[in-house]
Formats: C-alpha cells, sequence, structure tokens
C-alpha cells in the first residue's frame, strides 16, 4: 500500500476511520470524503494531518471530482444504515444505490486503478443454508440490503461494460470502538453496552435466538485491505467475517458477564424485516485473501467494554437521548 492514493469513501465512520487508520499505517496517501451525517471529525484524530478530507456527498459530482483527482483506489463505504431505511428509504436508496453508481461512474472518470465495494451481509437476507458462501441466495428483507444488492450490481457492471478493475466485499456485523450507539445509527453491541454500565437491562428485539457473525473491525479492516492488495482478487466477491454463529441472547449474555451479572434481558417485539440467521462461510476469502479473524467474540468484547469505559467515563451521558425503537 505504501505511495498509493486511496480515496476512502465515508472515512470518518466507523468502519472506515479503522480503515483509514490501517491505510495510513501502511503508507498509503489517503484522502477522505464523508458528509458527516454519521461520520465523526474525532474519528480521524489518530490520522491527524497525514489524511486529506473532502466533506461532500457521494451524489454531488463536484465533490467526487475533488475527492478522486489523483487517487488510483477508491474503497467505497459511504452508506446509510438498515435501521433508517425503515424510516427513509428514500434516502438509504438515494445514498446507496445512486450515490454508488456515481462513485463508480467517477472512478472510471478518473482511471481509477482498483474500486474496492464494501457492501454488506444483508444482501443474503436470512441464512437458508449455512455457513453461507458468497454463491448464497441472495433475498434481501430491507430497502438498505435492496439498496447494497444494487450497488454490488452496478460494480459488477462497471467492470463487464467499462473493465474497471473492482471488487465486492460483504462485511458481517462489525463492531469495536467507535460503533455508533446513537439513535437510528446505534448498533446492538453499543446500545447493550450503554444500558448495562447504567444499571439498566439490555432490550432484545424478538426472541434474542436470531443470529449474527459478529466480526471485530481490526479484523475486517485486514480484509479490507487484503482485498485492494491482492491483484487477483478483481472481479471477485468476498465475505468478510469471523466465521462464528452468535445469538443476540448470548451476546447480551456475555455483555452482562462482563459488565454487571445480575442484569438479565428484557425483550419486546422483534424489529421489521429482521433477518434471522447469520452465518459466514469466509474459506474463499482465507485461499484467496489469506484472510483470517481470529478475535474471538468474548475478547472482542473484552477489548470493546475497556475501550468504551476508558472513552465515556459517565456512562449516563450516553444514556441521555436514548432511544430503544430506533427505527
Amino acid at each position: 500500500m505504501a505511495g498509493r492514493a486511496v480515496l476512502v469513501t465515508g472515512g470518518a465512520g466507523f468502519i472506515g476511520s479503522h480503515l483509514v487508520d490501517a491505510l495510513v499505517a501502511a503508507g498509503a496517501r489517503v484522502r477522505v470524503l464523508d458528509d458527516f451525517s454519521s461520520g465523526r471529525r474525532e474519528n480521524l484524530a489518530a490520522a491527524g494531518t497525514r489524511v486529506e478530507v473532502v466533506e461532500g456527498d457521494v451524489c454531488d459530482e463536484r465533490a467526487l471530482d475533488h475527492a478522486l483527482a489523483g487517487a488510483d483506489t477508491v474503497m467505497h463505504l459511504a452508506t446509510r444504515c438498515v435501521r433508517l431505511s425503515l424510516s427513509d428509504p428514500e434516502d438509504v436508496h438515494r445514498v446507496n444505490s445512486h450515490g454508488t453508481l456515481r462513485v463508480l461512474l467517477a472512478a472510471r472518470r478518473h482511471g481509477a486503478r482498483r474500486v474496492v465495494y464494501v457492501s454488506s451481509s444483508e444482501v443474503y437476507g436470512s441464512g437458508v443454508k449455512v455457513p453461507m458462501t458468497e454463491d448464497h441466495p441472495l433475498e434481501p428483507t430491507t430497502v438498505y440490503g435492496a439498496t447494497k444488492l444494487a450497488g454490488e450490481l452496478y460494480t459488477q457492471a462497471m467492470t463487464r461494460s467499462f473493465g474497471l478493475p473492482t471488487i465486492v466485499v460483504r462485511p458481517f456485523n462489525t463492531y469495536g470502538p467507535r460503533a455508533h450507539f446513537e439513535g437510528v445509527y446505534g448498533e446492538v453491541i453499543p446500545r447493550f453496552t450503554v444500558r448495562l454500565l447504567n444499571g439498566r437491562r439490555p432490550v432484545i428485539f424478538g426472541d434474542g435466538l436470531q443470529t449474527r457473525d459478529f466480526t471485530y473491525v481490526g479484523d475486517t479492516v485486514r480484509g479490507l485491505v487484503a482485498a485492494v492488495s491482492v491483484r487477483e482478487a478483481t472481479g471477485r466477491v468476498f465475505n468478510l467475517a469471523r466465521g462464528e454463529e452468535v445469538t443476540v441472547r448470548r451476546l447480551a449474555e456475555l455483555l452482562a458477564k462482563a459488565i454487571d451479572p445480575t442484569l438479565s434481558p428484557e425483550f419486546t417485539e422483534a424489529r421489521p424485516a429482521d433477518v434471522r440467521r447469520h452465518w459466514a462461510d469466509v474459506s474463499r476469502a482465507r485461499a484467496e485473501l489469506g484472510f483470517e479473524a481470529p478475535v474471538s467474540i468474548e475478547e472482542g468484547l473484552a477489548r470493546y467494554v475497556a475501550w468504551f469505559r476508558e472513552t465515556y467515563p459517565d456512562p449516563a451521558a450516553c444514556l441521555r437521548d436514548e432511544v430503544v425503537r430506533n427505527w
């Protein structure tokens, strides 16, 4: 990666900012394009002056031309989240589908040598054959999942039609430092953590037997860097995950054990269109990218809770704007 000029869209977000840190550490020249609707400038503090920041929308052609000037590699992470697609599906379509096409067209216009499209495990819908390979049926249950799948199809079509070198990666549920706990972007692990640190029971939507393949952010980022580094990966699709199925109920138990074992979860109605089962087969990424995700759910949660305690010494402040039903 040393010396490469890399544009990271959504680079001030949770996963994006960790990717920026890894690229800077590897010697890349990094530029970030972010509209800061969910990303934070403080997420880029570690990279400091070694990263250039362009504030703008991926649907804005001027912003894209500015951000792509001189870039040879594009890593496209900018997105609107799954819960937002339940309340504002049109904006999710605008950013995730139309925005992805805009990024791809701009990358072609500027002669990018490689584009990595960061999709989502949500393109699969619920697992019907597990562990789920990249050839698993694609049956998204939400507008978010459908827009991420549309982005995949645009990405692959740009390769077939115009020879744009692209790669599609499908991260499963990524967690770790900088993950959102607030509002519509709040994810399950940060939300459980905030409630437990405040002496409140974590709230599970549904029966808690739905499963996810929780993957520590450092492992996800290593997979992203591998995808952009391996020339033979062009045109391929890869799952990035720990490769371990964990129920949401077990997740709540593990976090309670780490914070306050007396707090058992409470249950409420299921979230609309929630997938029932996710468990990734990562053998393709292992064989072709050398990918491994060594951080277990127990170790990853311990790291996350330690980071959270240090970063937010007053957890009560994190609970002030909580909305339990955040969609």
